[in-house]
């Protein structure tokens, strides 16, 4: 399979509808940048919103039911995971297909390729699990208000990189350890250790859009607590709502003077 450059592989990552195939390709195409098969970041035009499989049905988030407790109430939350990961898998190679042009450093490139690869085998692990409950990416509903924030930042790298991983994949941090608790209370210990290593991770892809807004900021001449704090005031329509993971927040560069001023009162 071959590409006019990273741009426009990434843009066949966002048109691929299958999951499977999604995540297939987004192993090759990182594979073949890391080794050097692919060179050129070139420029593409990508999709407006990325191609999705018939199922699962979409729904608006007001309109998702409430979890059950036990085993159908796992099951749901790993569906949840993976529709959340799925659609991690397109926000990074969007980042590509949109920006990574337009930013014009390998470095940039070499950074969302690794964090849309990571994205991907969170996606695969999370199917594992739900196979592991003779369930399926698919058999629940989904909401649709995932993509909303790509669509209010998609003229520009700075307010992407402040909403989507300084806001939302911050969030997952927030929220993660309490998940993890309640698989381990549920003696699903396998469940337990997988979310630990996507933890790890999703740490390491806060911290990678950190370094990258700070970047921009100091290419822009801009400062960047308070330009974050704009476009978040700005860009994104939810809220910064506690408690903080802030020992996490830390360890990905955020300093709470960042976050806690937009905190949810």
């Amino acid at each position: 399979m071959s590409f006019a450059g990273l741009s426009a592989a990434a843009c066949a990552v966002l048109r691929a509808a299958d999951p499977a195939a999604k995540v297939a390709l987004s192993v090759a195409v990182a594979r073949d940048w890391r080794s050097g098969a692919m060179r050129d970041i070139g420029h593409a035009a990508p999709p407006g919103r990325p191609a999705r499989p018939d199922r699962p049905a979409l729904r608006r988030p007001g309109d998702m039911a409430r979890r059950s407790r036990g085993r159908r109430g796992r099951v749901a939350l790993l569906h949840a995971l993976a529709h959340i990961e799925l659609n991690a898998i397109d926000l990074a190679w969007d980042m590509i297909a949109r920006f990574a042009g337009g930013v014009g450093e390998r470095a940039f490139a070499d950074d969302w390729v690794t964090v849309a690869a990571e994205e991907a085998h969170h996606f695969e692990l999370l199917c594992q699990r739900l196979a592991a409950f003779d369930a399926a990416y698919g058999d629940l509903p989904a909401h649709d208000g995932l993509w909303q924030a790509a669509q209010a930042t998609a003229d520009d790298v700075l307010a992407r990189l402040a909403v989507v991983p300084l806001v939302l994949e911050a969030r997952g941090l927030d929220v993660t350890p309490g998940i993890i608790k309640g698989f381990e209370r549920a003696g699903d210990t396998d469940s337990a250790t997988m979310l630990r290593g996507i933890y790890h991770d999703e740490i390491g892809h806060v911290a990678t859009g950190q370094r990258w807004f700070e970047a921009i900021c100091e290419q822009r001449g801009l400062v960047p607590t308070p330009t974050w704090q704009a476009l978040v005031r700005d860009r994104f329509a939810g809220h910064l709502k506690p408690p903080f993971n802030t020992a996490a927040r830390a360890q990905a560069g955020l300093p709470e003077s960042l976050y806690q001023p937009l905190a949810e009162a």
